[in-house]
């Protein structure tokens, strides 16, 4: 294969797998599959799982000689993705590179990525069915703990992701990948400011951290979550919802991440991220325990009520899916709940979402999405089969 040439050749009508050096087109039954096994960072427990679901490091980097995202012609965007494709089937991420044009992509699939945190919404098209602008492209590997999003709000957005609190391996992880791309690739970067982004926020490092985190006493007690915010925003960092900025808490979920990236470290910057992350879990984990001493049989009942829900609901939103389980999941750690291990909650806690509970209902699920009402019904149905199996 020549580099700079498109791994292979796909036509989105033909509904086949094509896996030739990297590029995937995903039939309905490669989807299905897909769903039923979420990426290994979220299933495989790491330490201080309990609150600390997941950690995420992203790197923005632009390349020399294209303008920014936001002034790239269509021509220039392709050529871009197609250099960037070639590159990364090179580098193999987890033994074989899968890349994704997200404008050929079914609408399923652009939302599975999205739910699986490897498309942002800004790069992912929406759900209305348009297909979003050219070259834009996501790349992953087998077990999805790294990835690229090609012409996203920089021409690359390089993340890791490690499961629980492990800041350290996300980050290791993401510096290997940028040191075989920039090895392949002139990136901008100047000795004044560091690497140039498209956000001045983001200029320096390029780096954002991120830990995910499971709040559900502190957002049980709106004061105490409340001194979360006052106490990120004075060290200069951020909490935001499940997906990160823009996106609201749901199943009590939040992201703090940092927020400026000029004149700081990359060290610096994982190192303030990390003592707040380690500070609000030892804070989770007290409050927690109070909350039990003190309202002992109103957690037994809201765990008991969510549980009775997923196990007889017939339709379930999505929404209402996650606050059930964020309700199970903190009955796991008091002790109420013995049949349900955290790694099944945190796979339940995707397969629960949008696309992926289409794609589970059948093995060859619809590549447009279903209507709210059918997904509700899908969705009730399928957590009863789940902890039915649990229970049996």
């Amino acid at each position: 294969m020549s580099r700079g040439a498109p791994a292979c050749a796909v036509l989105p009508a033909q509904r086949r797998l094509c896996y030739k050096r990297g590029q995937v087109d995903f039939q309905a039954q490669d989807l299905h599959k897909l769903a039923r096994s979420p990426g290994a960072w979220m299933c495989v427990p790491g330490p201080d799982s309990d609150v600390a679901v997941s950690c995420r490091v992203r790197l923005a980097r632009n390349l020399e000689g294209f303008p920014f995202v936001t002034r790239l012609d269509e021509a220039r965007a392709q050529q871009l993705c197609s250099q960037v494709q070639s590159e990364l089937v090179e580098i193999a991420i987890d033994g074989e590179t899968r890349f994704v044009h997200l404008p050929e992509a079914p609408p399923l699939l652009r939302l599975m990525l999205r739910e699986r945190h490897l498309a942002s919404r800004d790069l992912s098209p929406s759900e209305d069915g348009s297909h979003g602008l050219p070259g834009r492209a996501v790349a992953f590997g087998s077990s999805e703990t790294t990835a690229v999003m090609v012409n996203e709000e920089d021409h690359l957005r390089l993340q890791a992701l490690a499961g629980g609190f492990q800041l350290e391996l996300a980050w290791s992880r993401a510096v290997e990948l940028d040191q075989q791309l920039e090895r392949r690739l002139s990136l901008a970067f100047t000795r004044e400011l560091g690497y140039l982004t498209a956000c001045p926020t983001n200029v320096g490092t390029g780096l954002r951290a991120s830990v995910m985190l499971h709040l559900p006493a502190l957002a049980l007690v709106r004061s105490e979550i409340e001194k979360v915010f006052a106490a990120a925003q004075r060290t200069g960092l951020a909490v935001r919802g499940l997906y990160g900025e823009g996106s609201r808490a749901v199943g009590d979920f939040y992201q703090i991440s940092n927020q400026i990236t000029l004149g700081r470290s990359e060290t610096q910057l994982v190192s303030d991220l990390k003592a707040l992350a380690a500070r609000v879990i030892e804070y989770e984990r007290k409050l927690r325990t109070i909350l039990f001493e003190e309202q002992k049989a109103a957690l037994k009942d809201r765990v008991s009520r969510s549980l009775g829900l997923l196990r007889t609901a017939r339709a379930m939103p999505t929404e209402g899916a996650l606050a059930h389980l964020s309700n199970v999941r903190l009955g796991v750690y008091l002790g109420l709940v013995r049949e349900l291990p955290l790694e099944s909650l945190n796979a339940l806690t995707v397969q629960v979402q949008k696309a992926h509970i289409q794609a589970l209902s059948s093995p060859e699920p619809a590549l447009e999405l279903a209507e709210t009402s059918e997904r509700d019904r899908l969705r009730a149905a399928w957590l009863r089969q789940r902890l039915a199996e649990r229970d049996a």
